[in-house]
């Protein structure tokens, strides 16, 4: 009798969003977690992240209001998930692809210009409408850069 291999085996989409997922779960954002993963086209990741405050600045000592002058909110001093990713990615991301748990923002997609990130999977766009995804989408859609969304079936 021959042993036949599993046929349910995570798909790479599903592996490197929950991975996304779990990096999310780093975040100490209040409001908003999101994590993010850079694999090369060989499914090989290089590079992870979430949205919180740079190195070495101590989250208890600055603001996460959402609203207020800019200097006295959270969005003066976060990184992205997306930015961490770049930040932290231990191998070059020229034709990688990236998952992240939220559609990019405009400045994170110019850095993923930048990098040479070739595929953007994501899986929630909560700001499908706002200013910057609307400059993200346009700046993705030049560069020929494809995104496409997530469909989680695992839960």
């Amino acid at each position: 009798m021959a042993t036949e291999p599993r046929t349910n085996a995570l798909s790479w989409d599903e592996c490197f969003m929950r991975i996304a997922r779990t990096m999310a779960e780093r975040s100490k954002d209040p409001s908003t977690q999101v994590g993010a993963v850079i694999a090369t086209r060989d499914n090989v990741v290089v590079g992870i992240g979430y949205n919180g405050f740079p190195r070495g600045i101590d989250a208890d000592k600055f603001p996460w209001e959402r609203e207020g002058e800019l200097h006295e909110t959270k969005y003066a001093y976060i990184c992205h998930a997306e930015e961490n990713a770049i930040y932290n990615a231990n191998a070059d991301t020229h034709e990688c692809k990236i998952y992240s748990t939220l559609f990019p923002c405009n400045e994170c997609t110019k850095a993923l210009i930048q990098k040479g990130i070739t595929e953007v999977i994501y899986e929630k766009d909560l700001y499908h409408n706002t200013p910057a995804c609307i400059a993200a989408r346009n700046m993705l859609d030049a560069a020929g850069i494809t995104y496409r969304q997530y469909i989680c079936d695992w839960e």
